[in-house]
């Protein structure tokens, strides 16, 4: 059997394959409800052979979106939709899951096909928070630093965030700790220039995240998986680098989280990204080895071959994918016919097996 079409159980959760749809954000939401783009979206994909479809970097509260536009989970009355969501992508054979987030100092911005300027307050955005009262750049907002209160809200609305997923009929949960956004902003010394408990040493700086992580596994369920998406490089001077990433995944690991997702990048304006095919692989290879955790992989991953390469290899063990699922939809059928793996198809699909 080829490894990417190989099943992996983690947890009590069982994968059919190794392909996971990575979290996109798609921009379409009304005060954070899901509507039928997302139904369709992210169903489209289950139907298409996924074994793991994560909904986009949901806000935990109304503050923690992007854009006005962005998926919430702030609300009870969120549940409904994304319940419909859910069921359907079990229909398929799929997991659903869901990435739980917060923007921090990249919040209250507009869509990315608008621009990327802040959206004011008089204009439907928001006072932005951020560990330290540094912008983005010029023309994001301007963040206020949180000080203890704020920082046992984000606990408590994460963790209320995770409860209303768990309802909605989520089997996996991630918790977005890289991209540039609040968790992320707290462990990199580029953003974090605090000096209380949650500032100065690497601890210190990684305590929100462990906070938020020890918050979600009180209510999380012993037999579902927690996914952390963790930053394996800043690409910055003075930012986190490789190792840096693998001391956070076994801080995440020793705490009880199931997966880290790796990636890199998004901090900060002034970044250098190498982009190329699978840029990012050997951020996740080097904390699978060292640490041991079961890890994906993410970035410019786009053919069969070179996805079942990385598994082979033993680089990760789940393959993440974004622009190539934005593409085609029914990439996993396609990858399966060119590895000549045999897998089912819808019923209502069969008609144009390869």
């Amino acid at each position: 059997m080829n490894k990417l079409f190989s099943p992996i159980t983690i947890k009590g959760i069982t994968f059919k394959n190794r392909i996971v749809v990575s979290p996109m954000c798609q921009y379409s939401s009304v005060d954070g409800f899901a509507t039928d783009w997302h139904l369709v979206h992210l169903g489209s994909r289950a139907v298409g052979g996924a074994a793991l479809v994560i909904a986009e970097a949901t806000g935990v509260s109304p503050e923690g979106r992007i854009s006005p536009h962005d998926l919430g989970i702030y609300k009870d009355t969120h549940i409904e939709k994304l319940s419909q969501i859910t069921a359907f992508i079990k229909q398929q054979g799929a997991i659903a899951g869901i990435q739980l987030a917060h923007a921090g100092r990249k919040a209250s911005t507009q869509v990315p096909w608008i621009g990327r300027e802040k959206v004011n307050v008089e204009d439907g955005g928001w006072q932005t928070v951020a560990p330290s009262a540094i912008a983005y750049s010029e023309t994001y907002p301007q963040p206020v630093e949180l000080d203890k209160a704020g920082i046992k809200k984000i606990i408590d609305d994460f963790t209320i965030a995770a409860e209303r997923a768990l309802k909605a009929g989520f089997e996996v949960l991630e918790i977005h700790a890289a991209h540039g956004y609040l968790l992320h902003q707290f462990i990199s010394p580029l953003t974090n220039h605090r000096t209380d408990e949650y500032g100065g040493s690497f601890e210190n700086r990684c305590r929100l995240l462990a906070e938020v992580t020890q918050s979600i596994l009180t209510i999380l369920p012993k037999d579902l998986p927690l996914f952390v998406r963790i930053t394996g490089n800043d690409w910055a001077e003075g930012g986190l680098k490789a190792e840096d990433g693998v001391k956070i995944a076994q801080t995440l690991k020793d705490l009880g989280a199931d997966v880290m997702d790796v990636t890199t990048g998004g901090l900060v304006s002034q970044q250098h990204i190498p982009v190329g095919p699978a840029y990012q692989l050997p951020f996740a290879s080097k904390i699978k080895r060292e640490t041991g955790s079961i890890t994906s992989t993410v970035g410019m991953i786009t053919d069969a071959v070179q996805a079942e390469s990385i598994l082979v290899n033993g680089d990760a063990d789940l393959i993440m994918m974004a622009r190539e699922f934005l593409r085609d939809p029914y990439f996993p059928l396609r990858a399966a016919h060119e590895l000549k793996a045999e897998v089912t198809w819808p019923n209502q699909y069969e008609r144009g097996k390869f």
